[in-house]
């Protein structure tokens, strides 16, 4: 019988799959501060060219904004629209009863919040603590007076100074009043607090440039009951006050409470 001659096959052994490459712990760690450091320039850019946190250090825009409310303002409300962005994003003109967040006249350092009387063009005065606006008496239902007396000049705007004005204000007095009345120039607002016996604003420092405006305060996201001092500096006395009455002390009515011009 004739035998077949056989080769003998060796079958390969399978090989093991790869295994997966390991990042190193270095490219982990890196990968994670180069996120962090992308969503740190996100929030940067979108507090500072969408929205911006804010606080109200005085009480000139009593009762509608309390001393110690912490506000997100709207840096886009009145951004100039670009071809594509005015169909796009809901850009606004400043209208007469905005509130407005803006640079202070006499120190750009600092921001003031106030409210909207005129736009270029209008005609105001004050007589005995009413505003007149072309002509008319205007109804102010956010306005409130918290002393019974009549001011020779801050109530009967405008009029001779009877307090040392800076120079903006002497300027708006001699070049800007026509007929008893304030006329707004082009590019320029007069603005004043709602607490209007208190309110250090446009009868006092002049006009606010267009420039200065930053935006407009959209809603309240905490409101503190705090001295004015501890708003203006984190004093280390404000922290002991945060741990001790951060509850109490918490306007918990004001939380979320949306901000809402009178636009006229």
């Amino acid at each position: 019988m004739r035998r077949k001659n056989s080769k003998k096959q060796t079958l390969a052994a399978p090989q093991a799959p790869p295994s997966p490459k390991t990042t190193p712990r270095s490219d982990t760690f890196s990968r994670g501060i180069a996120e962090w450091a992308f969503n740190f320039i996100i929030l940067i850019f979108a507090t500072g060219t969408i929205a911006q946190p804010f606080v109200i250090p005085t009480s000139s825009m009593e009762d509608n904004l309390l001393v110690g409310d912490h506000l997100i303002v709207d840096r886009m409300a009145y951004a100039p629209a670009g071809k594509l962005t005015g169909h796009l994003l809901p850009y606004d003109p400043v209208k007469r009863g905005d509130i407005i967040v803006f640079r202070y006249p006499l120190n750009i350092k600092e921001d003031y919040v106030k409210r909207v009387i005129g736009v270029a063009g209008d005609r105001i005065r004050l007589v005995n603590k009413q505003v007149y606006l072309n002509g008319q008496e205007l109804n102010e239902p956010y306005k409130v007076h918290k002393t019974s007396y009549v001011n020779a000049y801050r109530d009967n705007f405008p009029a001779t100074p009877d307090v040392n004005l800076p120079p903006s204000a002497l300027d708006m007095l001699e070049h800007h009043v026509v007929n008893g009345e304030v006329v707004v120039p082009p590019g320029h607002y007069f603005a004043m607090g709602d607490n209007r016996d208190n309110s250090a604003d446009s009868r006092y420092w002049g006009f606010v440039p267009r420039e200065n405006i930053k935006g407009k305060p959209l809603l309240v996201y905490w409101s503190y009951d705090a001295p004015t001092e501890d708003l203006v500096d984190f004093t280390a006395g404000h922290f002991v006050d945060l741990v001790q009455h951060f509850f109490t002390k918490t306007r918990w009515n004001r939380t979320f409470m949306l901000i809402h011009g009178y636009p006229r």
